[in-house]
């Protein structure tokens, strides 16, 4: 008898998910059974990422849309709604690094392209998510943020990215409460250094100019000696909270860091 897989039927948006955390994840809920829709502003990279998850005998569709634009995520909902007719995950992943710099030397609309993306596009992902997580009548929604910002603060020039990245804790918890009553859980998951591309996003700008001399000779990722993590160890996070096994967390952050941010908190 073949055993049912733990995501069997359901339907998971990830945005992000041309490469690391969220392709790792789109692969991981796909070989769990579940229907995957994948977004990103690069077409080639999803695209990809639908193809792995095709030959690999799961299904899903990608959609190219970029987070902090509104009139693109009524899209991307409206083409779930037509061909899945339901949503039952979401995995609010996208983000960037952006510009990491002295505060005076940060341009307004460096500050603005980080909010955009990664807080408002937060925001954009979970609002029009509603609809259809509502009369699903449950649900699961899964933030990306960071260590920076909710327990690291030393990686100095980091102003614009760690702002964003507490925020998307607060927004979780206020989500937690307020989706509560719609049976839609809301967590939060806080990766320390984990090999994704995202490092090729970031701008470093003079910030050896600000940064507080430290020196861990031994490395600074306790539980693996310096090794960064992985996205699909990630990946095993994100399936747990949208599973049925975390049924009862909800408004709650996790770090995934071997206590990196324990050290350098």
């Amino acid at each position: 008898m073949t055993q049912q897989k733990e995501m069997e039927g359901r339907v998971a948006v990830i945005t992000g998910a041309g490469s690391g955390i969220g392709k790792a994840a789109a692969l991981l809920l796909a070989r769990e059974g579940a229907k995957v829709v994948a977004i990103s502003r690069t077409d080639e990279e999803i695209n990809q990422t639908i193809d792995e998850v095709r030959k690999a005998g799961g299904e899903g569709i990608a959609i190219p849309a970029d987070v902090s634009k509104e009139e693109d995520m009524k899209r991307v909902y409206a083409e779930v709604e037509k061909q899945y007719g339901r949503l039952d995950v979401v995995f609010a992943n996208a983000g960037i690094n952006g510009v990491w710099a002295p505060l005076d030397e940060i341009e307004l609309d460096e500050w603005k392209q980080t909010i955009d993306i990664n807080l408002t596009g937060t925001f954009l992902t979970v609002k029009h998510a509603l609809p259809l997580l509502k009369k699903q009548g449950k649900g699961s929604i899964i933030v990306t943020a960071s260590v920076n910002g909710t327990r690291i603060f030393t990686n100095t020039g980091s102003t614009a990215y760690s702002s964003t990245k507490a925020a998307q804790v607060a927004f979780t918890q206020m989500m937690a409460l307020e989706l509560a009553k719609h049976k839609i859980r809301v967590n939060v998951v806080c990766p320390g250094a984990i090999e994704t591309k995202i490092e090729e996003t970031a701008d470093r700008r003079n910030i050896e100019t600000i940064k507080e001399p430290v020196e861990f000779p031994e490395g600074t990722i306790p539980l693996t000696d310096g090794k960064p993590g992985s996205s699909e160890q990630v990946a095993d996070l994100v399936l747990f909270l949208a599973s049925d096994r975390a049924s009862h967390i909800t408004g709650t952050p996790i770090w995934i860091d071997g206590a990196e941010s324990l050290l350098l908190g």
